[in-house]
């Protein structure tokens, strides 16, 4: 009788092992260097009050707990929801290309922040302030119309519909965003670094406000594991198979939609996590969603939460935008990977 060997489970851990050493080297890392020592003893004080670690001012424990964690929590949480958006993605076109912002997220992110920046609105909704929350709705009506505008006159969304309605109202949402930075060049600055990504100035309210939205677009995506796993196969194969195409795509797009809308409302606009993390959970998992979304979600978290170490790192005490360094990182893996796959893409060999 043969014993299936634990790998998966093994490779999960070691996964959350990497995430949890992340965490704890960001912590120390930033203008003020602290020591694993002091970092114990602010988030372990059991350890300190029985002599085992030194004790540490309150402005140590302030700066630990309530700036540090916090950004390095909303980053893991960031990047995990990116990256789980990403493998939704490029399962339900079955596109490696694909990322959380094929079909427009990320551009109506944009032009609702820049609204909100330029007309100075200060109306806090859905548990966000002003320019997350413009974001955030600007994300999800951006989709709503991609979607929309993919199903005019057929009542189903084609994929290549999708692909090219969000590739359009991206064109024209990024024009509108161009527009806008070139009226209030007041405004400029703070447009420019929103549009760069990143988690300066975040705290626990930032994580507490996204969970309600991440949290069901998270168990969502999780669900349509199996069906984008029998859609591989192709359309005809999966409907004989008794899977619902129009469900499948309503609910990968929707739960996907949400999440990412979620995550770039804090955030601002941080690329290449949806694509790079997806693939290198791929090499290690395979290619069955089942296990691959979970790991693709553990991968984004890493990834993002050391990126924003290195953004407050890099040129201490000035801080890098974090979609910097994503997309330095990620725009060589994008290239690779548009080689790689021409052959999957229509081109020569």
């Amino acid at each position: 009788m043969r014993v299936a060997r634990p790998d998966g489970a093994v490779k999960y851990l070691a996964l959350l092992l990497i995430l949890v050493a992340a965490l704890l080297m960001s912590l120390g890392a930033g203008p003020v260097h602290f020591s694993t020592a002091e970092i114990l003893s602010v988030i372990a004080p059991g350890f300190s009050a029985a002599g085992r670690l030194p004790p540490v001012s309150a402005a140590t424990r302030v700066i630990i707990l309530d700036l540090r964690l916090s950004r390095s929590v909303l980053a893991a949480v960031v990047g995990a929801a990116l990256a789980l958006s990403g493998a939704a993605f490029q399962g339900l076109f079955r596109n490696p290309l694909a990322d959380p912002f094929v079909i427009g997220a990320s551009s109506g992110a944009a032009l609702g922040a820049a609204l909100a920046i330029a007309l100075r609105v200060v109306v806090p909704v859905v548990g966000f302030s002003t320019v997350p929350a413009a974001a955030f709705a600007g994300s999800l009506l951006s989709v709503l119309v991609v979607y929309t505008l993919s199903t005019a006159g057929t009542g189903r969304p084609p994929t290549v519909s999708l692909l090219l309605a969000g590739t359009a109202l991206s064109s024209l949402f990024s024009s509108a965003v161009s527009f806008i930075m070139a009226m209030r060049d007041d405004d400029l600055h703070q447009i420019f670094f929103w549009l760069l990504g990143g988690f300066g100035g975040s705290n626990w309210k930032n994580l507490i406000s996204i969970l309600p939205y991440v949290i069901p677009g998270v168990v969502l995506l999780l669900l349509t594991a199996r069906p984008l796993d029998i859609l591989s196969f192709g359309e005809v194969s999966a409907q004989t198979m008794g899977v619902s195409i129009g469900a499948t795509r309503i609910l990968t797009i929707a739960a996907a939609s949400l999440t990412t809308a979620a995550a770039v409302a804090v955030s601002g606009i941080i690329g290449f996590i949806g694509l790079l993390a997806p693939h290198a959970a791929r090499l290690v998992f395979g290619p069955s969603h089942r296990t691959l979304m979970p790991a693709a979600a553990l991968v984004g978290a890493v990834l993002l939460v050391f990126a924003d170490m290195l953004a407050r790192t890099v040129l201490s005490p000035a801080e890098l935008p974090v979609g910097i360094l994503t997309s330095m990182l990620g725009a060589p893996f994008f290239l690779f990977l548009l080689r790689s796959k021409r052959d999957r893409l229509g081109g020569s060999p």
